[in-house]
């Protein structure tokens, strides 16, 4: 039986993130091998995954992140079972670093960013190990990206929400991080109302017009009521049209022409959690 040291639980505590007395176990079992140890704890991580896949992971967080250059971001959710593996830094650490390998890499989808490969492995089975130190099923359900001359992102505090959003230009910093919060504060479903998909517009459209005649207005006045209330909802819901948090006298449109005449919302994304 090969003498373990605390100088090799605490090397392959680093190596794998796992407890100390697992990272002891492992290597007792391993006999002392470094590489089989690590084996052991990834097969028993991935062991702990299966056996709490039925459970509900309805925490976690919600991250979101720029490169250098700044013309793509990318966001994803990690989840978890509890709010206290949620806020725990070795789960951020992993999230953060599942975040900068997606911004490095760009796949094309959530499904390609779980088949993707980091430190030598799936990043799928990189969750599953996680879950084996963590005792608590993670699963990785959101991603998305957005290119762009200049992104930005945003996460509000407690990482429950974040966005990120494109322009088609350069802008002042402060400004587009306002777009990006006003995006997180109001939750648009389009970037105008040409942008609104059509099974929304469809349906807020049969809302309107359904109120209006539960409110006994006339049926030859129903589609004008709801073509009203249709553009209510454009100017509630549609990023360009919503009033600006910071100063409810402007409209976002306004806002952006006042900060530059030529730029142009070119894409967004917001995702929350719990929230």
């Amino acid at each position: 039986m090969a003498e373990i040291t605390a100088a090799d639980v605490a090397k392959l505590r680093k190596l794998t993130g796992a407890g100390m007395m697992d990272c002891k176990n492992a290597l007792v079992e391993a006999n002392g091998d470094i590489d089989r140890a690590i084996e052991l704890i990834r097969e028993r991580g991935k062991a702990i995954a299966n056996k709490r896949a039925d459970r509900q992971a309805g925490e976690g967080a919600a991250l979101a992140k720029v490169n250098e250059p700044g013309n793509r971001g990318a966001m994803i959710i990690l989840n978890c079972e509890t709010d206290f593996v949620a806020k725990n830094a070795d789960f951020l650490g992993v999230a953060t670093k599942i975040l900068d390998h997606a911004l490095a890499t760009a796949p094309a989808n959530l499904d390609a960013l779980k088949e993707s490969t980091i430190d030598g492995r799936k990043v799928a089975d990189y969750v599953a190990e996680f879950s084996g130190i963590t005792g608590e099923k993670l699963e990785l359900s959101y991603y998305e990206q957005v290119e762009a001359p200049m992104v930005v992102s945003y996460i509000h505090p407690g990482n429950k929400l974040a966005t990120i959003v494109g322009f088609s230009k350069t802008i002042q910093a402060q400004a587009a991080k306002d777009i990006a919060m006003q995006i997180a504060a109001m939750n648009p479903v389009a970037i105008d109302k040409d942008d609104v998909p059509e099974d929304i517009r469809k349906k807020e459209f049969e809302i309107g017009r359904e109120q209006a005649r539960l409110e006994g207005k006339p049926d030859n006045m129903l589609d004008k009521i709801a073509e009203g209330k249709l553009q209510k909802f454009y100017k509630e819901s549609t990023l360009l049209n919503q009033e600006f948090v910071k100063d409810n006298k402007l409209t976002i449109r306004q806002y952006l022409q006042g900060v530059d005449k030529d730029v142009k919302v070119t894409a967004f994304r917001r995702v929350s959690l719990n929230i």
